[in-house]
């Protein structure tokens, strides 16, 4: 396991913090055990692990969809178990795999769903909405239609918009692209990484690839079993520097696209993969 850092340990003030955090399922399955971690406001942090990590049940801890077996979560100081759990989730926004869209409610009242359930006009809320899908890339000439009239890509925007509707602090999202081919689903992160760049929320973002929380993550936090955290950092400080084997074998650092060196050549030297393919050539400086 990780060197426990001031960001592991919650001695940051501010953002979200999991403290000593465990849940048994009723089945007996341990799915986290003493989970500490700070999530840091107006980042992105993404959880990453494979299949059994306890990744989206911890994303779920957070707008209480799953309540935990004993610790404690915080959001700026404040122990979300004391807060209503309806309102706790509206304010938060949410955006999950197969967008999760209403198939009866046009695009429109889908993203104006939780805005008005919160208490503003319809009049406002589709105002706004349509203010968000020119922010999401949408036309609004989709405004009315269906779900089903939808592309994969363009749910996936739709669901983004509703998520952000409510003008959230936190925005949590669930494996969000992994149901859309690899052209959309990269031109969905390019997306994000601009809103981010735009709106600065506090995302966490569930993946199980590594590569995708190397690009839209500031901190990317690798679990194994049980949501035990092997690393948490930078994408350039676990790169740089895998905690341990099995940090090193999941981000791939000793095979494929980062296990690179140097290849001399008739034509200069360039940079080579663990595949054997060329990333790129060395450029001699000047004198």
């Amino acid at each position: 396991m990780a060197e426990t850092t001031p960001a592991a340990s919650g001695d940051v003030p501010g953002g979200i913090h999991f403290r000593d955090v465990t849940k048994v399922f009723p089945d007996g399955t341990r799915a986290v055990g003493e989970f500490t971690l700070h999530i840091p406001p107006h980042r992105t942090t993404v959880l990453v692990g494979s299949s059994g990590s306890g990744k989206t049940t911890l994303l779920r801890m957070i707008n209480r969809m799953v309540e935990p077996s004993s610790g404690a979560i915080t959001i700026d100081g404040e122990d979300i178990a004391e807060r209503d759990p309806v309102a706790l989730r509206r304010s938060i926004g949410y955006v999950m795999q197969n967008s999760g869209l209403l198939p009866h409610f046009t695009v429109l009242d889908n993203i104006t769903t939780v805005p008005v359930l919160r208490g503003t006009s319809r009049r406002d809320a589709r105002s706004r909405a349509l203010e968000l899908m020119d922010t999401v890339g949408l036309d609004r000439a989709m405004a009315k239609r269906y779900p089903s009239q939808l592309s994969g890509g363009q749910q996936q925007r739709v669901g983004v918009a509703r998520g952000l509707a409510a003008d959230p602090n936190i925005l949590l999202m669930d494996e969000p692209f992994g149901a859309v081919d690899p052209i959309v689903r990269a031109e969905l992160q390019e997306e994000l990484l601009r809103l981010q760049r735009e709106i600065g929320k506090t995302i966490v973002f569930v993946t199980h690839d590594i590569d995708e929380a190397f690009l839209l993550g500031d901190q990317v936090v690798i679990l194994e079993k049980g949501a035990e955290v092997a690393q948490i950092g930078t994408p350039n400080e676990i790169t740089e520097n895998p905690a341990a084997a099995f940090v090193e074998s999941f981000i791939g650092a000793d095979k494929g696209k980062r296990a690179l060196h140097l290849k001399h050549t008739d034509h200069g030297t360039v940079v080579v993969d663990g595949d054997g393919r060329a990333q790129g050539s060395l450029v001699e400086g000047g004198g």
